[in-house]
C-alpha cells in the first residue's frame, strides 16, 4: 500500500505545497524550505513556527487516514484527507521524518521509513520514533522555536535520480520556487504579509498571476458572486496587457511558470490558496474550450470555500477541480466575455487607440463574415489607398486588381502557424522600426499629408486630424501634430 500511495503524480512543488498548507493551518507566521545537495544523502526541510503537535496529534498526524474528509472542518483549514503529509513526502522519499514541539514544552519525533518496511514485511505499519540514526542534527533548527514543526525528506529517490548532478538539483530549486510563489502568492502579498516563505534562507516574492495595478492593464471586472449548496462563489475576470504595452521584464514575469498560453483561464483558490493554475475547466458551448493563443490574455480569479471540495471534485493533491453542474452555466457566460475581449486585445494590440478627441480610428482592412467563413478585405476609403486610386484615374482598375491579389493571397495561415509557434504576433504598425527609416512612419507620413494638402486641397489642420484617427498613425500623435514643421524643414533643407 505505501508503494502504491508513491504513485499518486505530485511534482516536487505540489509535494512541498501539500507540507506548507500544514504550517498555514497550524497558524505559523513563516514557513522556511532548505534544498541540501549530498549526492544520494541530499534532503529536504521545510521548518515553520506555527503552533506545533503534542505527542498524540503528531502520532494521528503521521497516521494514514486519521482523519475523516466528510467531517466538518475551520473554515480556515487548507486539509481535507488527512492524508497529503504523508503520500506528498512518499511521493519523493523513501523516510519521511516530523518532528513538532508546542508552548507547553517538550519536542515528540516520529519516522516513516519505507525501506525498514520493505526489510519486515511481517512487522506490519510501523512508525519509529526520533530522527533517523545520524540525522539527529538536521531537526536541530526546531529547538530554537517556543512552538513549530519540521518536515524533513530523506533517501529522496524520486528527486535525486540516477545521473543527477548539482546543477539538476538547482534547477529544481529554481521551478520549485516559480511555483510555489504562484500557489501561495495571495498570502504573501501585501506590506504585511500573513504568511513568509523562504527558501534556502531567500524570501520568495509572490507571483499576481493579474498584475492587478498594473497601468497598461485595459480590462478587469467587478466581484461576481453566486450562491450554491456548498456556500458562496466569487468570481473577477481579468484581461491582461499586451506585449506591446508592457516592459520586457514585465512580460516575462507576467508569463508565469508555464508561460502566457498554458496560464491562460481559470485560476481556482480555496482559503487564498491556489489549488489549479489555468485551463477552462472542461467549459465550453458544444465542445470543450481550449488554450488558444488568442485568449492567452485572459485570467478569471474563483474563490470558494473548503466546504465546496465534494462539489468541485478536489483530489488529494489539490491539483485539479472540476466546477459542479449549478455554476456551469454562470462560469460560461464569464468566461465567453472575458475570452472576447481577450481576443480584441490580442488582435488589435490593445484596444485600438482612439485619435484625436476620441474619434475612431480609420483601420486598413475590413471584416466581412459570410456563411462560407471570414473574408479579409483592403478598406479602399483608407486615405492612403484612396489618394492613390483618385490619382491613378483611369487605371485605377489596375490599383484594384492589385488590391485584390493581395487580399486573395494573404498568408493567413502561414501568419497563424508563425504566431503560434513564436508565442506573439508579427510586428506591424511599424514597431520596431526607425521612424527616420527610408521607408518608416515618418516617411510614409508626409508623403500622405502633402498630398491631402496639395492635391486635395485640405488644410493643414484638417489633414493632421485625419491622420491622427488613421489605422496605424493613430499610435503616433506627436508625429503626425508636427507634420508641418517637418515639411518645413525639408523644404528649407532642398531650398539650401
Amino acid at each position: 500500500m505505501l508503494e502504491a500511495l508513491r504513485g499518486l503524480g505530485y511534482t516536487t512543488a505540489a509535494a512541498l505545497a501539500d507540507v506548507i498548507d500544514n504550517s498555514i493551518s497550524a497558524g505559523a507566521s513563516f514557513a522556511k524550505v532548505g534544498f541540501e545537495w549530498d549526492g544520494e544523502r541530499s534532503r529536504i526541510s521545510v521548518l515553520d513556527d506555527g503552533r506545533g503537535m503534542t505527542d498524540s496529534e503528531l502520532e494521528a498526524a503521521m497516521t494514514l487516514g486519521s482523519i475523516n474528509p466528510l467531517d466538518e472542518r475551520l473554515p480556515s483549514d487548507l486539509g481535507r484527507f488527512g492524508m497529503g503529509l504523508k503520500t506528498a513526502s512518499f511521493s519523493q522519499c523513501r523516510c519521511l521524518t516530523v518532528a513538532s514541539r508546542t508552548m507547553a514544552g517538550g519536542s515528540s519525533c516520529l519516522r516513516w521509513d519505507l525501506d525498514a518496511i520493505a526489510a519486515d514485511p511481517e512487522g506490519g505499519w510501523r512508525m519509529f520514533e526520533g530522527a533517523c540514526p545520524g540525522s539527529e542534527p538536521f531537526v536541530e533548527p526546531l529547538e530554537s522555536l517556543m512552538s513549530g514543526t519540521l518536515v524533513l525528506w530523506e533517501r529522496m529517490d524520486r528527486i535525486v535520480t540516477p545521473g543527477c548532478e548539482l546543477e539538476d538539483f538547482a534547477d529544481l530549486v529554481d521551478d520549485v520556487e516559480a511555483r510555489l510563489k504562484m500557489v501561495f502568492h495571495r498570502l504573501l502579498e501585501g506590506p504585511r504579509p500573513r504568511f513568509q516563505l523562504v527558501i534556502n534562507g531567500k524570501p520568495v516574492a509572490p507571483w499576481d498571476p493579474f498584475m492587478m495595478g498594473h497601468p497598461a492593464k485595459p480590462w478587469e471586472s467587478p466581484i461576481a458572486r453566486i450562491r450554491t449548496p456548498s456556500g458562496e462563489v466569487e468570481a473577477q475576470c481579468h484581461v491582461l496587457p499586451h506585449k506591446d504595452k508592457l516592459s520586457d521584464q514585465d512580460f516575462n514575469r507576467a508569463g508565469g511558470p508555464d508561460g502566457w498560453n498554458t496560464q491562460q483561464g481559470f485560476y481556482v483558490y480555496r482559503n487564498h490558496r491556489l489549488l489549479l493554475a489555468g485551463g477552462w475547466l472542461g467549459l465550453g458551448r458544444g465542445r470543450a474550450w481550449n488554450r488558444e493563443e488568442s485568449h492567452r490574455l485572459a485570467r478569471i480569479r474563483l474563490d470558494i470555500p473548503n466546504t465546496a471540495d465534494a462539489d468541485w471534485k478536489i483530489d488529494v493533491k489539490k491539483s485539479t477541480a472540476r466546477p459542479p453542474v449549478f455554476v456551469r452555466s454562470w462560469l460560461s457566460s464569464l468566461a465567453e466575455d472575458t475570452r472576447e475581449r481577450a481576443r480584441k486585445v490580442f488582435a488589435y494590440r490593445g484596444s485600438p487607440a482612439p485619435g484625436a478627441g476620441g474619434a475612431p480610428v480609420e483601420q486598413a482592412w475590413r471584416v466581412e463574415r459570410l456563411r462560407g467563413g471570414v473574408r479579409y478585405r483592403i478598406d479602399q476609403q483608407h486615405p492612403a489607398v484612396a489618394a492613390v486610386m483618385e490619382s491613378c484615374g483611369d487605371r485605377s482598375d489596375l490599383v484594384r486588381a492589385m488590391l485584390r491579389i493581395i487580399e486573395e493571397t494573404v498568408p493567413v495561415q502561414r501568419i497563424w502557424l508563425d504566431t503560434a509557434e513564436n508565442r506573439d504576433t508579427p510586428t506591424t504598425g511599424f514597431s520596431g522600426e526607425s521612424e527616420t527609416a527610408p521607408d518608416g512612419v515618418r516617411t510614409v507620413l508626409m508623403t500622405l499629408y502633402k498630398d491631402m494638402v496639395g492635391r486635395r486641397g485640405m488644410g493643414p489642420e484638417a489633414a493632421i486630424r485625419a491622420l491622427a484617427c488613421t489605422e496605424p498613425f493613430q499610435n503616433y500623435p506627436g508625429l503626425v501634430a508636427s507634420l508641418p514643421e517637418i515639411v518645413a524643414e525639408s523644404h528649407e533643407g532642398r531650398n539650401e
